[in-house]
This record gives C-alpha cells, structure tokens and sequence, in this order.
C-alpha cells in the first residue's frame, strides 16, 4: 500500500523515512519546550532558570536574566549577551531548523526587554500554495529597550540603542539609537544620548 502525504502525494521510501524521522525531532522539540514553559518558567530563582536554559542549549551571558512565565521556542538558537534583562512572560522565539534557514535570535548586552514582548523567528508564507514556513533571524543590538507587549517579527534587525515603544509592531529594521512606535512602528524620535554605557539593575527577585 502507498504511503502519501497530507496532500495525498505518493511518498518514496526516502521520504518516508525523513518524514519519520522530522517528527521524531519535532516532538522532541515540543517536550524540550513544554518542560521550559511549564516547569523551568515558573522556578522562582533566577539561578535555577539560567542554568536549566542552558542545559537546553541556550546562550546566555553573565548577569543576563529571564524572568518568569517565558515562553522560550528552541533554546539552542538563541543567544543573549552580558547584563540584559527580559522581563516576565516575554517570548523568545530561537526556530532554525528547517533546511537552509536563517532563522534564529540573536540579543545584544545590556539590552532591557519589558514584560510580555514577543519576538518571532518563524512565520508562514502567505503567498505560497502550502502556507510553508519561513525563519529569518533577529538581532538585537546593545543598549536597546523594548516596551512591554511589543512584538518584533521575523528578520527584523534593531540597531545599538534603539528605543521601540510600548505596544509597537516591529516589521523592518531600526537603525540604531532610533526611537519607533505604532502598528506598524514608524520613527518618532531620537536619544539625545549618544554615550551608551550604563549597567541595568538587578533583577526581581522571586519573579
């Protein structure tokens, strides 16, 4: 008996076998993911979530912190620098796994992240007959603070300093020290301070 796929496409022996063995990592993927959201989010100890995002294959520099409640998607494409700071239930999206992506997330140092940002890697193809899957990377340079419930889409690079206001869209690149706002987030402004080189505090504690 043919095997075929969702389309009911006839699939070579090959094929089936790579299928097979997609979804055998897929859902490795998922149970990696859901141990993260549900138990490692919610460990009240900054110590205990770094070293358990780590074990994941995470990057993360020192005295860099999540807070709690995160949702993390494939820890081993994300890298963070020294001395940032992401506030409680931000998303952190990492996805580089389909053939030839550039996916990924990549954060600077010193970078303040509010609560609830969600940062996406991954998205589909709107225009493609499948719907299929695209991952672009993210990077975010030092020193650039994000609102809370901002939402940076995939591909998108944001420069040294650059300030995203609270509830912003984020579809193109920032440049650098650049302020943006609005859905999508247009330029409003500019920091007057170009002498980028002060430490955030520490992070909550218990939180």
């Amino acid at each position: 008996m043919a095997i075929t796929d969702k389309d009911g496409n006839k699939l070579s022996t090959s094929q089936v076998i790579e299928k097979i063995f997609i979804r055998i990592k897929t859902i490795h993927l998922e149970l990696v993911t859901g141990l993260l959201w549900w138990f490692v989010g919610y460990i009240p100890s900054h110590g205990f979530r770094r070293f358990f995002y780590k074990l994941a294959g995470m990057k993360i520099g020192s005295k860099s912190t999540i807070h709690m409640g995160s949702r993390v998607y494939y820890p081993q494409g994300i890298e963070i620098g020294e001395g940032t700071l992401i506030g409680e239930k931000a998303t952190l999206d990492g996805r580089k796994q389909l053939k030839n992506s550039h996916g990924g997330l990549k954060i600077g140092n010193h970078v303040d992240i509010a609560s609830e940002v969600m940062i996406w890697t991954s998205q589909h193809d709107i225009h493609s007959e499948n719907m299929a899957t695209i991952e672009e990377k993210v990077e975010i340079g030092d020193y650039v603070f994000i609102g809370p419930r901002s939402i940076i889409m995939p591909g998108v690079k944001i420069g040294k300093g650059a300030i995203i206001a609270g509830g912003s869209v984020v579809t193109k690149d920032v440049e650098a020290m650049k302020i943006v706002a609005g859905v999508p987030a247009k330029e409003i402004g500019e920091r007057k301070t170009k002498n980028l080189n002060y430490k955030l505090g520490r992070p909550r504690l218990f939180q």
